[in-house]
């Protein structure tokens, strides 16, 4: 059959069904007859056998379907994965302790959220997944459960005829001889953007008034950790920012008013050099702590929306 949440091939070993209003699709299993596969279905484990993935279903009751589409919406996941790991989080811990992370995902958004090890920001779903998978008060069992791993089971070390993994390649060192052999390659054919958006995060010691403009100036101090094999960039990166003047007497007050908050500001990045950096040119600016009172709002206004559909026949 063909499992709706992945859309590959899989072998169903059992299956239960929800409300008849979940079904979203039907399928045909090994036997060739039509059998309908639950929205809120979730595989509780999966084993692969001879390259054969088999996935075993277990019933997801209509209450915890809806409670879980909820906590969906609330955290902006919309695609089968996630959702199909938020149901198992509500059915195996039940509402109330499910509830109590979605709460704790929330507020850790509303303080600033938190960033993957390549220093990008996680979303509030990935927020509530890393709570959950971190938590001491989850039990192994209750995690193996909504995080399945798949099983290998081919009897052996390595199935016969099967293709072995290739060596990884050796650590690089990145010298002035590798950019020199790099950049020729590269620059034969370059593709083409279609967006580029950078974050800039800093309190300017100087602004300047330039018209409808404000210019400020800021200096990278510190790289943050990069993932393992890429080449380290250079430290004091400079860049100078513009922004529209009336952006900038949005948050000018807030940061004069708290010497601990700090700029955040969104735009367009351009090498230039008659700023000797990168010019970067504001599309949107708040600060820290306007941001995070802000996802306060959101999230208390989430949080009720949450308890409504809770709660709703």
């Amino acid at each position: 059959m063909i499992d709706p949440w992945r859309g590959d091939a899989v072998e169903r070993t059992s299956m239960t069904t929800v409300a008849k209003d979940d079904i979203t699709t039907t399928d045909t299993d090994a036997t060739g007859e039509g059998s309908a596969v639950p929205a809120g279905a979730a595989p509780a484990r999966e084993a692969e056998t001879n390259g054969q993935r088999r996935v075993s279903y277990v019933a997801v009751p209509p209450d915890v379907w809806a409670l879980a589409r909820a906590f969906a919406a609330v955290l902006g996941e919309t695609m089968p994965p996630p959702l199909r790991i938020i149901t198992r989080v509500v059915d195996r811990l039940g509402p109330d302790r499910a509830r109590a992370l979605l709460g704790q995902a929330l507020t850790v958004e509303a303080q600033g959220g938190l960033t993957l090890p390549d220093g990008t920001r996680r979303t509030p779903g990935g927020v509530f997944f890393f709570l959950v998978r971190t938590s001491d008060t989850i039990t192994r069992a209750d995690k193996e459960y909504i995080f399945p791993r798949r099983a290998v089971t081919t009897g052996g070390a390595a199935a016969a005829g099967s293709t072995p993994a290739p060596a990884p390649p050796a650590p690089l060192t990145w010298t002035d001889e590798t950019y020199r052999a790099l950049m020729p390659q590269l620059q034969q054919d370059p593709g083409r953007t279609s967006t580029v958006k950078i974050t800039v995060i800093g309190r300017p010691d100087t602004t300047v008034e330039q018209g409808t403009a404000v210019a400020l100036a800021l200096v990278s101090q510190a790289v943050p950790d990069l993932p393992k094999g890429l080449p380290e960039p250079p430290a004091g990166t400079r860049y100078t920012v513009f922004v529209a003047r009336k952006q900038w007497a949005k948050i000018a007050a807030a940061l004069a008013a708290d010497p601990e908050d700090a700029a955040l500001i969104e735009g367009y990045a351009a090498l230039d050099p008659r700023v000797d950096g990168i010019a970067v040119y504001a599309t949107g600016v708040t600060t820290k702590r306007m941001q995070a009172a802000a996802r306060a709002a959101q999230a208390a206004t989430a949080q009720a929306a949450t308890a409504q559909a809770a709660t709703a026949p």
